[in-house]
């Protein structure tokens, strides 16, 4: 069954990215797609589809645009919730 396209109101995981000395390490978060659109994260890269998070975390709300996709959980990255 191919994945569902991004929407606005879906809820999805955001992978934080962690701390530099590994006192905390990249854990999923919460998320709610606020916008849907493409951006080309590199110079020169092609234009890919991102997404605008409200990422809730522990201690409050993060707002971040141009978020982009993986398959598997990857720090900065969105990713479609696993079934359980």
């Amino acid at each position: 069954m191919p994945a569902p396209a991004p929407s606005i109101g879906r809820v999805v995981h955001y992978q934080s990215y962690g701390t530099p000395g590994g006192e905390y390490l990249p854990e999923p978060r919460a998320a709610i797609i606020t916008e849907v659109g493409a951006a080309q994260l590199h110079p020169g890269d092609e234009l890919t589809e991102v997404v605008g998070l409200a990422i809730l975390n522990p201690t409050g709300l993060h707002l971040n645009r141009g978020v982009p996709f993986a398959e598997e959980p990857t720090p900065g990255h969105w990713n479609w919730p696993p079934r359980v």
